[in-house]
């Protein structure tokens, strides 16, 4: 059975390769994922926001999320929470976004 360090690591990696449709960068660095637990029993639990409460794709985004996190080798649940508070704001993102988004 996989290490839930390794899938922690495998996690993120997999976060980075979702973009949000109306930012050309992953969620991961937009820092629009809050919060992830790994459980002793392998199941994944993250809590999320979005750019915009009345974003379109919500929906579709929080999907998107749980089946690439599903389909990480080890992990047997997953649960994907949106939550607007606190709201997102760019202070969030990572130095990597901000560079990739020409902000710095």
């Amino acid at each position: 059975m996989r290490e839930i360090f390794d899938i922690e690591c495998d996690l993120v990696q997999v976060l980075k390769t979702i973009y949000d449709p109306e930012i050309p960068c992953n969620i991961y660095d937009l820092g629009l994922i809050y919060a992830v637990e790994v459980t002793d029993e392998r199941e994944v639990m993250i809590v999320m926001t979005l750019t915009a409460p009345g974003c379109p794709v919500a929906e579709d985004l929080m999907n998107e999320v749980k089946d690439a996190v599903a389909a990480i080798d080890g992990v047997e649940k997953v649960s994907v929470e949106l939550v607007f508070d606190p709201p997102w704001t760019q202070e969030r993102m990572s130095e990597e976004a901000k560079l990739e988004l020409g902000m710095l």
